[in-house]
């Protein structure tokens, strides 16, 4: 019997001859294992600054790619207070923004449901726009009106005719356009807003302008990059309020269930002699 839960009565002796006794046990046992303990303990701590040194490098070379315009000779975006980036805030959205110039390949009439109209009114406004479909039974190509499942018309036929209508530059898509570019939504406002004369020495083709942010011309669609933003953000609302709650259960469950054990004492039993 080396071992006893506090509390229990074991013998007669005196109390102080015990807290004796007790004492010298863990002096005897602690000397032997504080080597151990100490070179555990060294071992985990190198093995923790070569993770974090290791998660470090990683970062430097993944999180830090180079890109291709102004920020990198330290002109970057200002930030602005957007009302979206609230915590419990959402797009304000409309129909028509750059559509004569610009295409969202990426962007379908089912992606407006439920988030600025319905689908009766997204029905409507698909059947507007006609599209090719086919080929029918008898292998022909035939025009039908649009359905919440077609993709958001081009502007143009092709690229030829793009760059035909715009004095030879391609106007890019802005499906991800915020995704795309260093600073996001900051860096497309500053592009419509930064437009400066020229310096010295730049030639600008008829028809188009100089901007020192980028050498091309984009439109604010930060909802069109992230239709999932309000969703996303009603989902993280729910999660905090659940995690939240069980986080107060995890620490009253701990507290209170957890204190007998906790609270227990190992005490050394020497046998008595006969």
């Amino acid at each position: 019997m080396f071992a006893r839960i506090s509390g229990q009565v074991i013998t007669k002796k005196p109390l102080k001859q015990w807290v004796k006794v007790v004492t010298q046990f863990r002096k005897a046992s602690g000397s032997a294992s504080d080597s151990k303990v100490i070179l555990k303990n060294n071992k985990v701590i190198a093995a923790t600054a070569a993770a974090a040194a290791a998660a470090g490098v990683g970062y430097f070379f993944i999180a830090n790619p180079i890109h291709a315009n102004m920020a990198d000779e330290g002109l970057h975006a200002p930030m602005y207070p957007w009302p979206h980036r609230g915590i419990f805030s959402t797009f304000d959205h409309a129909r028509e923004v750059c559509s004569t110039c610009h295409s969202l390949d990426r962007i379908a009439w089912r992606n407006l449901v439920g988030v600025s109209h319905t689908i009766e009114e997204v029905k409507k406004m698909a059947e507007e726009f006609e599209y090719k479909d086919g080929p029918d039974e008898e292998g022909e190509y035939f025009q039908r009106p649009g359905r919440p499942s077609d993709y958001m018309p081009r502007p143009y036929p092709n690229d030829e005719a793009a760059r035909a209508a715009n004095a030879g530059a391609l106007p890019p898509d802005l499906s991800l356009m915020t995704k795309a570019r260093h600073g996001g939504i900051d860096y497309i406002f500053s592009l419509l807003t930064g437009y400066v004369d020229p310096p010295a020495g730049v030639e600008i083709r008829e028809g188009l302008n100089y901007n020192p942010y980028f050498p091309d011309v984009a439109t604010f669609l930060s909802w069109a990059a992230e239709p999932e933003h309000d969703d996303r953000k009603k989902m993280g609302v729910k999660a905090i309020f659940i995690l939240s709650i069980l986080t107060g259960l995890s620490i009253w469950l701990k507290r209170f269930r957890w204190t007998t054990l906790k609270s227990r004492r190992i005490v050394f039993a020497p046998p008595t002699s006969k």
